[in-house]
């Protein structure tokens, strides 16, 4: 066995539909042809909306389209103190800072004309209305920001900080731009409601390196998350894995397939006696 390892990392929000059959299967056959191994992981970290009948449903749709996965599957919800001791890290580095403003506030600190609204990975660029506060008067509740000024003083030299893309899109090595982080990307947001509640960016790169991930395969949808990502394992020390960015399925109006969107479930097109060869014909696989 090689030591290439790669994942899938679904929510157990609601089924799984053909853009989650795509990406399983590609990672799944990435590891097969290189004799490696896929790892599945419930990104369960939404208890709002995360049931227990979803996540069965995704081990039986998976096992249905021939993927395997050794046991134990990690969760999201299991590690909460690991990621809570990232935060304290962070804001003993002087990193971080509470912010309590809702998607309103931020859309009116950006309602003059001449300002516009910067669009970033996580939607509209933060204006910086709490970067001022310090952890200390942090209230259950709020969230927790990255101050990307100071993580990218932090580091100094940003461009030093590289990964490489194996996918179809922008195929080769990238480097941190401090621009782009500070102009693009801005405070994102690392935790919400209390210390311990880890946001998608700080948990996945904690994960990954957990698991050992040595490929990342994944939408191209989340590309540019790469580089907070990648900031991210900077500033924690942690290793970086290769990322393989694939298309993303689309419907017949050219759509990319979400769960919010009611995209055909695989269990649906399971229960009308489709064939998971039938499925991978629809993907283009």
């Amino acid at each position: 066995m090689s030591g290439y390892v790669t994942r899938f990392a679904p929510s157990p929000t609601g089924p799984l539909h053909l853009g989650h059959a795509f990406s399983a299967l590609t990672a799944f056959g990435r590891a097969q042809e290189r004799d490696g191994t896929f790892l599945l992981r419930i990104e369960d970290g939404d208890t709002s909306r995360s049931r227990a009948e979803w996540e069965a449903l995704i081990y039986a749709d998976l096992r249905w389209l021939g993927i395997s996965w050794p046991d134990p599957v990690m969760h999201v919800t299991a590690r909460e103190e690991i990621y809570g001791n990232a935060l304290k890290t962070f804001a003993e580095m002087g990193l971080v800072f509470p912010c309590s403003c809702t998607r309103r506030d931020v859309l009116s600190a950006l309602s003059a004309p001449q300002e516009g609204a910067p669009m970033g990975p996580d939607g509209i660029v933060y204006p910086g209305t709490c970067r001022s506060r310090p952890m200390s008067t942090f209230q259950p509740g709020e969230a927790i920001r990255l101050d990307m000024r100071k993580a990218v003083s932090f580091l100094g030299d940003v461009e030093r900080f590289s990964w490489e893309e194996t996918g179809p899109y922008e195929t080769g090595v990238h480097r941190l731009d401090p621009r782009r982080l500070l102009d693009e990307v801005g405070d994102v947001v690392l935790a919400r409601k209390e210390i311990g509640t880890a946001a998608y960016h700080l948990s996945v790169v904690i994960d990954d390196a957990a698991q050992g991930i040595t490929e990342v395969v994944r939408g191209a949808d989340l590309m540019e998350a790469t580089q907070i990502h990648r900031l991210l394992q900077a500033l924690l020390d942690l290793p970086t894995p290769l990322y393989h960015h694939h298309r993303l399925i689309r419907d017949t109006a050219g759509k990319r397939l979400a769960k919010r969107a009611d995209a055909k479930a695989i269990s649906k097109y399971r229960e009308e006696g489709a064939t998971p060869a039938d499925l991978r014909a629809m993907i283009g696989l």
